[in-house]
């Protein structure tokens, strides 16, 4: 039985390299092409996501993880990122950046962004998940999260603002709203991306339900 157990270890690290090698350039069975300096960052960006998502975040995940993932050497590994914190930046920015773009395809931030969002959610869940839920818990990267969070608090409290004259709660109605979207579309991914033509049309609608909840009485 232990036999087969590292088999079975070594054919998924098998199967990851054959992955990374494609993801290289290469077709299966030739000899992939070498990456530019650009490429070679992206790839490992993606391959890093995947690592510390599967692992669980920052602390839980080593270079060794992500090495094998990118189907690299720890050494090829050190010459793009001088440590597993520079790496770690990196991929919360890369998804930051993403998410914002996400969110402002139709032209801005507000709540037109739920259906770029879901997309980029259900594109990208590793991502999504490593900025709100690993990241948003770790005391070395969480404000990057608040600043992002934050961003969406100020772009939903006009919307919010025109609910209600009261400033008080306007206020509580953006950070709802905005813990609301991003607990709405961790859910949704944790049950499988169920109806996903669907689930903007939903999340707005518990949006609506805030900005009703929020209208003078």
């Amino acid at each position: 039985m232990a036999a087969h157990a590292t088999h079975t270890r070594k054919s998924a690290s098998a199967a990851r390299s054959r992955s990374a090698a494609l993801e290289r350039g290469g077709q299966e069975g030739e000899r992939p092409r070498r990456l530019r300096r650009t490429e070679r960052r992206e790839q490992i960006l993606a391959a890093a996501t995947r690592a510390f998502a599967r692992a669980g975040g920052f602390t839980p995940t080593n270079l060794d993880d992500v090495a094998e993932e990118a189907g690299i050497s720890r050494m090829i590994l050190y010459r793009h990122f001088d440590s597993k914190a520079d790496l770690y930046q990196a991929v919360l920015d890369r998804a930051g950046a993403r998410l914002h773009e996400a969110a402002t395809s139709a032209g801005g931030l507000g709540e037109d962004s739920v259906p770029g969002l879901v997309r980029w959610a259900a594109q990208d869940p590793d991502a999504f998940r490593l900025l709100f839920h690993h990241a948003a818990r770790e005391p070395g990267f969480r404000d990057d999260v608040d600043k992002l969070r934050s961003a969406m608090v100020a772009a939903l409290q006009p919307h919010m603002d025109r609910a209600t004259p009261e400033r008080a709660w306007a206020v509580w109605a953006a950070h709802l709203a905005t813990s609301t979207v991003i607990e709405a579309i961790m859910a949704w991914l944790d049950a499988g991306q169920p109806d996903p033509d669907q689930a903007p049309e939903r999340v707005l609608a518990a949006l609506d339900g805030i900005y009703e909840a929020v209208r003078p009485r």
